[in-house]
């Protein structure tokens, strides 16, 4: 009895204040900041689940991918049918898109017609449901007197559950919004679809894509704005879909670039995961609904449920006596009475009491002027929640993209559709609010879609058209760069026939096979104390090795690297040389060393004819030098010069090395099957041990030569024009040695990146790359540097951080963007480690067959920042040499120390032949 008494004295005192009321028995849907985070959170967790193949099928988020690669760039164009099936009526639309042009802008023009579903469709077999929709889209053809013979791509906006395997295939994982058509569930609809405009007739339609209604509208709205990334949809349903990594999705193949997914969110909290804020009138919905314990979220916020909603909380109140002096009339207890218009309606600013008074009336109960207040606080209480739980999804969302993609601050914009979220007053409002409250970090723009989905799924198949035409475009520029094995074939053959050609004494040879005077490789008995000069690009590296013979053997080094300015690279030759001498001296005295006259050895990275080993002719210089005075010298007389000039330090020039040999000698000394040296860096060349009886070139006939290819001038005669694209040409013709150094240009660091500016410039004029904008920096010569490839290509490296890269280059890139550019760096890299591996192919089988072996094991030292920093040359290389040299078993070795070492262990092995004479 006492509580009885309490509780008439508490709903007393409720009666003073009405929206006090409603909050009190309501305080359960009123979710504060807090708990919104939390609810944010636990769908953060979700999507993860649902994007991981493990945890997929436990998830409440299917998280399904769309296939839907790009938003639209504004370079869309054509005319595109679209069906849009998903409720009572469907819709038939033609949408024409056109370019901008001149002052015109893009835009679109669309003619649409809408049919009805007849009930019976609705229930019935799947196939006479899509034999109406085909019947229609006919009919939409003959009213819109559009050709029946041209061929129309179509974009079908299906409002389902759809598992898709690819843009125009999707399994129907249930029906929902009262469709229960038979024998098309796990069944492929765009299947269904075109067996149905087959069994029509007469019509040539080809189904591109399928759509979700709400990846309908973030493309309809992508189309005015291109930082739209996100489609929400609060109406009868409502879900949200957005731009997700593609590395994320372990559902679909690939790691590069992004893909709309279909959240499917309505049914989270299905597992439990939002039984906390559950409350009784929610339960009662669920129970009453035809799919009890699923799509919970959805029953929380769509319009399908707020009415009823607002219908059961009033009810209640009223038999609790908080309304109408506990009146209750037979309308208000009948499901369905009050609906989400109706909640709308109470909720107006200005007419909303009056609208609140007239539907209770409506319902036969005799409202006080506090019950409208207490009535129309319910509405506002029930669609706040909603607005709230709305918001907490989105904030997880935009979170989940930010932290995607490592920005402090994401600016973006969110495409929206629903009768909710266009006809309620303070919806939109409320929840762009609690948004951007709950993501400060987000400077997040709503844009509401005027056209509906179907303008989206026309949008989604013009982009799916659109990106179709520049793959094929792009694949067609990739294929120069394609090397067939016959081609690679003919590489090693041309590469085995220069190399013939140039030792023989007179032989006309692009490919010089320059004696280099070095008759054996270290045997472990050197000893002593070397300088060594290393001269092959900005850098100049002076080094003292310390070699150790016996037990004990070892080779210490000590070096400082100077730089070449670009004015002594392309000065006078005296210059060049006083500018040695300057750094030579410089190392002495930090050596402490002036004094002592020490055998040196020079390893000098440029074609030189040799007569002996302390003797070089420069032929001509490459890698960007050009200092007067040079090219037909001795460039080992000009250092002596330069020495005598400077007259401060005396030293006893033993050799002069082409950086290659010095590569092959450093790495001999730890492995003795070492007779070849390969450099794959700035500069492209080999050197290999040849028998002396095959060089005609020198007197001796009997033991072996190292020989300087010099390789890198194979193509001068023309032999390599069918395989050099006009990128190649182009890089040819800006060069400093037009027509020179052929194969070096296909296969260098020098050259690579300038390789892969000239196919960017090509691909952004042709408007495939960009959004067609050429900037300055792209028509810059050399400012794409081969370190760029390396780092592009990494397989670490994600398309965020390609972009990044990009940026620095002032190209502004999307997503596709990044991923094109990467394809084309590995395009260029790939054919210069095929051509590489086919050149060392023409050497170790030439090495065999000089010496009569079936088999032959044999080790390359290698050096050059290309093989070494590149992820994937190295592998490339090896495997085409594999490929095409199948008798050789080829080592790789790296040389740690470059040819500095092998410059001083050449001076070693000459002064001990010296001595032996």
């Amino acid at each position: 009895m006492l509580a009885v008494h309490l509780l008439s004295y508490y709903f007393s005192k409720l009666q003073e204040d009405p929206t006090k009321k409603v909050d009190r028995f309501l305080y359960s849907m009123r979710l504060h900041d807090d708990q919104l985070r939390d609810i944010s959170a636990r769908f953060l967790g979700e999507m993860k689940k649902g994007l991981s193949v493990e945890s997929n099928a436990a998830a409440t988020l299917k998280m399904l991918p769309t296939h839907v690669r790009s938003t639209p760039d504004g370079s869309e164009k054509g005319e595109f049918l679209a069906l849009d099936l998903g409720g009572s009526r469907f819709k038939v639309l033609q949408v024409k898109v056109r370019e901008e042009a001149g002052r015109r802008r893009r835009g679109v023009e669309m003619e649409e017609q809408t049919y009805p579903v007849p009930k019976e469709l609705l229930i019935g077999r799947g196939a006479e449901l899509f034999d109406h929709v085909s019947e229609c889209l006919k009919d939409f053809l003959h009213q819109k007197n559009i050709s029946l013979e041209e061929k129309h791509p179509l974009g079908f906006t299906f409002s389902f559950p759809c598992q898709q395997t690819a843009l125009d295939q999707g399994l129907l994982v249930n029906w929902s919004k009262n469709y229960r058509a038979r024998g098309l569930q796990g069944k492929d609809v765009v299947q269904a679809l075109r067996q149905a405009i087959n069994r029509t007739g007469g019509m040539d339609v080809e189904v591109l894509a399928l759509v979700n209604d709400t990846v309908g509208t973030m493309m309809t709205c992508g189309f005015d704005d291109q930082r739209c990334e996100v489609g929400l949809i609060i109406g009868t349903g409502t879900n949200a879909c957005y731009m997700e990594e593609l590395r994320h999705i372990d559902l679909v193949e690939g790691d590069e670039g992004r893909m709309c997914v279909n959240t499917e969110w309505g049914a989270f909290g299905d597992d439990g995961a939002l039984n906390d804020y559950i409350t009784e009138f929610d339960k009662e919905i669920d129970a009453a609904s035809t799919n009890p314990g699923k799509q919970l979220f959805e029953k929380l916020v769509s319009g399908l449920y707020l009415g009823e909603l607002v219908r059961l909380v009033v009810l209640k109140m009223a038999k609790l006596g908080l309304l109408f002096d506990g009146n209750v009339s037979d309308a208000l207890r009948t499901k369905g009475k009050i609906n989400t218009a109706h909640v709308a309606a109470m909720e107006q600013y200005k007419d909303g009491l009056r609208n609140t008074r007239d539907i209770l009336l409506d319902l036969d109960l005799t409202p006080s002027p506090d019950d409208c207040i207490a009535v129309q606080h319910v509405c506002t209480v029930v669609s706040f929640r909603s607005s709230n739980l709305v918001a907490a999804g989105l904030a997880a969302i935009l979170s989940r993209i930010r932290q995607n993609r490592k920005l402090k601050t994401l600016r973006i914009t969110v495409g929206v559709d629903g009768t909710v979220y266009r006809t309620h007053p303070q919806y939109a409002k409320r929840l762009h609010k609690v948004v951007r409250r709950l993501v400060p970090d987000c400077h997040v723009r709503f844009v509401l879609s005027e056209s509906g989905s179907s303008k989206g799924a026309a949008m989604v198949t013009a982009v799916a058209q659109r990106l179709a035409s520049q793959r094929r475009q792009v694949d067609e520029t990739f294929l120069s760069f394609r090397l067939s094995q016959e081609q690679l074939r003919l590489v090693k053959a041309r590469m085995r026939a220069g190399l013939e050609a140039g030792l023989k004494s007179n032989g006309p040879s692009p490919i010089k096979m320059l004696p280099s005077y070095v008759y054996r490789t270290p045997d472990g008995t050197e000893h002593g104390k070397y300088l060594a000069l290393d001269l092959g690009g900005t850098n100049f590296r002076v080094l003292l090795v310390k070699i150790r013979s016996g037990l004990s053997r070892s080779v210490r080094l000590y070096n400082k690297i100077y730089t070449i300015p670009l004015e002594i690279m392309q000065g006078t030759g005296e210059e060049l040389f006083d500018h040695i001498v300057q750094c030579i001296s410089d190392f002495l005295d930090y050596m402490g060393m002036k004094n002592a006259r020490l055998p040196l050895g020079f390893t000098f990275s440029f074609p030189c004819k040799q007569a002996a080993i302390d003797t070089g002719t420069l032929v001509s210089w490459t890698k960007g030098f050009k200092a007067t005075n040079c090219e037909g010298n001795d460039v080992v007389d000009m250092l002596r010069d330069a020495i005598k000039r400077r007259n401060e330090f005396d030293l006893d020039i033993v050799a002069v090395v082409n950086d290659t040999v010095g590569t092959m000698m450093s790495c001999a000394y730890e492995d003795p099957q070492c007779e070849i040296g390969l450099i794959a860096g700035t500069g492209s060349n080999v050197c290999y041990m040849e028998e002396l009886s095959n060089i005609e070139k020198v007197e001796m006939k009997e033991g072996g030569m190292c020989i300087n290819t010099e390789w890198g001038g194979l193509g001068e005669d023309g032999c390599l024009d069918d395989i050099i694209t006009r990128y190649d040409t182009e890089v040819d013709r800006e060069s400093l040695n037009h027509g020179k150094q052929r194969f070096e240009k296909l296969t260098s660091g020098l050259y690579l990146g300038e390789v892969v500016r000239q196919v960017l410039l090509d691909l952004t004029r042709r408007g495939l790359l960009f959004r067609g904008h050429v900037t300055e920096a792209l028509k810059t010569p050399g400012i794409f540097h081969t370190k760029y490839l390396s780092h592009i290509e990494s397989d670490r490296l994600a398309l965020l951080q390609v972009r990044s890269i990009l940026q620095q280059l002032g190209l502004d890139s999307t997503c596709d963007d990044s991923i094109v550019v990467k394809e084309v760096c590995g395009a260029v890299s790939h054919r210069a480690a095929q051509l590489c591996g086919a050149g060392m192919a023409a050497v170790v089988d030439k090495i065999r067959e000089n010496r009569g072996l079936d088999h032959l094991n044999i080790t390359v030292g290698v050096d050059g920042t290309l093989y070494k920093l590149h992820p994937h040359f190295s592998r490339v290389l090896q495997e085409t040499v594999r490929s095409l040299a199948p008798q050789c078993h080829v080592t790789f070795v790296l040389s740690e120390e470059g040819s500095g070492k092998g410059a001083a262990l050449i001076t070693a092995v000459a002064r001990q032949e010296q001595e032996e004479m």
